[in-house]
């Protein structure tokens, strides 16, 4: 299907399902310096599965059939917070990857026509390039984390602050913890289980088990758990991806007990030299809220904050809000954390689904 032309360049939407057209996207996105596993066919199907969003992926093609563009669109669907089309849905990343500003431009208007043909939808951009002066740019809301694996790890402990360093330590030296790298059924049950309660005494509901296993079935060897355990207990846990040379942790918190245990400071210590086993070179530890708890946290082990750009527009004016800082949500986040935990697990993929 085309959406868009130029004398020279199309836009075209292509078929994830088709193995021909996901591999020459996955390839396009792996080959990109920009590329994200937010943009590849993995994540962007398994939301698509786990979720009912469904995925427009719009490549910019040029004249010898080259991909030179590349832009997904989740059309995110709720009752509660609207419709949007966001890059990508669930993810931190995926905004506009456009080999020239000719493909990004292109990129843009075919996506404004998919937005007004589907009712006026206002679209959400993660990163990347600023799509057009017209668009809205939103900077310093969220911070990034990332910084080089040490050279082994000692180097590692001496790169985290001494104060934080010391906490580690105790870590390190309770022999009640173990740490176990995975993909075992077993891991994705002790990772949801973990996550879960995390989650909830954050006041926000869990996300859908099915899209944990969607994306580590997708992804292959290219994501695993790191769990930590008191005994046969899991107290932290994290789902990491691994692009490029970068570690990537994901979808992570602890149970209540983490902060005494140190546990999510052992965690994060032995995904690092997970990572570097694996060739990794860069720990990228995600994005935080600025002035959040978890950006201290992150600084605190040794990682200099840097501000992120998002990007929206709407052919109407009208966009959706599902920030957890907006004030007529905190009522509801008070409440949630006050919710029994089965019954937060319960309700709450019904809910997670059409955040996006």
């Amino acid at each position: 299907m085309r959406t868009g032309n130029r004398a020279d360049l199309a836009v075209t939407a292509l078929d994830l399902r088709d193995p021909a057209q996901g591999q020459a996207a996955d390839d396009y996105v792996r080959g990109h310096a920009d590329g994200t596993p937010f943009h590849r066919p993995a994540w962007l199907l398994g939301v698509e599965e786990a979720t009912g969003h469904r995925c427009h992926l719009l490549a910019a093609v040029a004249p010898s059939g080259r991909i030179v563009g590349l832009l997904p669109l989740h059309h995110v669907k709720s009752r509660l917070f609207g419709q949007a089309l966001v890059s990508s849905a669930f993810a931190v990343d995926g905004g506009i990857l456009a080999d020239d500003p000719s493909s990004l431009a292109a990129l843009v208007r075919s996506a404004e026509d998919i937005a007004r043909a589907k009712g006026g939808l206002s679209i959400e951009l993660r990163g990347g390039p600023s799509p057009a002066a017209h668009w809205e740019r939103r900077e310093n809301e969220h911070l990034g984390f990332v910084r080089p694996l040490a050279a082994d790890d000692e180097a590692e402990l001496l790169a985290v602050p001494r104060k934080h360093r010391a906490e580690l330590r105790k870590a390190l030296a309770n022999p009640a913890l173990r740490v176990e790298h995975g993909r075992e059924p077993r891991h994705i049950r002790d990772h949801y289980r973990v996550y879960g309660e995390s989650v909830r005494n954050l006041g926000t509901p869990v996300f859908p088990a099915r899209l944990f296993r969607e994306i580590l079935a997708r992804f292959g060897e290219d994501a695993d758990f790191t769990i930590v355990y008191e005994g046969d207990r899991p107290v932290s846990a994290v789902l990491t991806l691994y692009h490029g040379d970068r570690v990537m942790p994901y979808w992570g918190g602890g149970v209540q007990d983490a902060r005494r245990l140190r546990s999510n400071e052992l965690m994060y210590y032995r995904l690092m030299s997970h990572g570097r086993a694996r060739g990794m070179r860069l720990f990228d530890f995600g994005r935080s809220k600025a002035g959040s708890g978890q950006a201290a946290w992150k600084k605190s082990f040794g990682f200099d904050p840097q501000p992120l750009s998002y990007h929206s527009w709407s052919p109407t004016g009208e966009k959706r809000d599902i920030s957890p800082q907006s004030a007529k949500y905190q009522r509801r986040i008070d409440l949630w954390k006050k919710l029994p935990l089965p019954v937060a697990n319960l309700i709450g993929p019904y809910i997670s689904r059409g955040l996006g």
